[in-house]
């Protein structure tokens, strides 16, 4: 248990740190494109600007990935430690938005969230919510492996954990892509930030955002149970 104890801590402070290396690199750009502060609709940006965002975002994920190989020896722990660093990486970002630049106003201000594949808008809270619910599950994936306990992430497992990804991530796209198709029938054509210039979000859709975090929820209640139903390794 110290072993892990130890990892879970080492990961925790590169995660943070990561938090604060993004937040920093938000700060520079919206020092650049936001001087009044961020607000919707959006600003254009260069396209070398864009693309540097896409891919900043890209290597971000790797590095996650990353940690999470090194640290863990099976691929349960890997999972989970992938889960574990992106959780906190997430919200202290935010944490350091807040104390850096006093943003967001409220939990629930509008926000970017990611660029990969297109732009996801939504609340503050909904990727905290996320985060949490992330650290939540890899805490007991952790736990119950250190306390001997067989856990096996079945294919029904993933599947609920894919499909209420799948729909989370489509309450933060629907608003882009309904933009896009409007955009597609009047012939406009342009970046992907070019389309949200005239969007400014007034609603989200929080029913198809819990629709998809009930899924993920519901198999981290079975897969706790389940596993407990096992009996310990010796």
């Amino acid at each position: 248990m110290i072993k892990i104890r130890k990892m879970l801590f080492i990961v925790a402070i590169f995660s943070v740190a990561m938090g604060f290396l993004e937040s920093s690199v938000v700060i520079y750009i919206r020092e650049i494109y936001y001087p009044e502060g961020f607000d919707f609709p959006l600003v254009s940006f260069d396209n070398l600007i864009l693309i540097t965002e896409l891919l900043r975002e890209a290597a971000t994920i790797l590095m996650l990935i990353s940690i999470a190989l090194l640290a863990a020896g099976n691929f349960n722990q890997q999972f989970a430690i992938f889960l574990y660093s992106f959780g906190i990486w997430d919200i202290t970002y935010y944490i350091f938005l807040k104390l850096l630049i006093d943003w967001p106003a409220s939990i629930f201000t509008w926000d970017i969230l990611f660029l990969i594949p297109v732009p996801w808008i939504g609340p503050v809270i909904a990727p905290c919510l996320l985060s949490l619910t992330m650290i939540t599950l890899a805490l007991i994936i952790i736990y119950l492996q250190e306390q001997k306990y067989q856990v096996k992430l079945l294919w029904k497992d993933w599947l609920l954990l894919i499909i209420g990804s799948l729909v989370v991530i489509g309450s933060f796209t629907v608003d882009y892509f309904s933009i896009i198709c409007n955009n597609t029938s009047t012939g406009e054509i342009g970046t992907m930030i070019d389309h949200l210039q005239q969007f400014v979000p007034d609603k989200f859709n929080w029913y198809l955002f819990f629709i998809g975090w009930i899924f993920i929820v519901a198999d981290i209640y079975y897969i706790y149970h389940r596993s407990k139903k096992c009996v310990p390794e010796i």
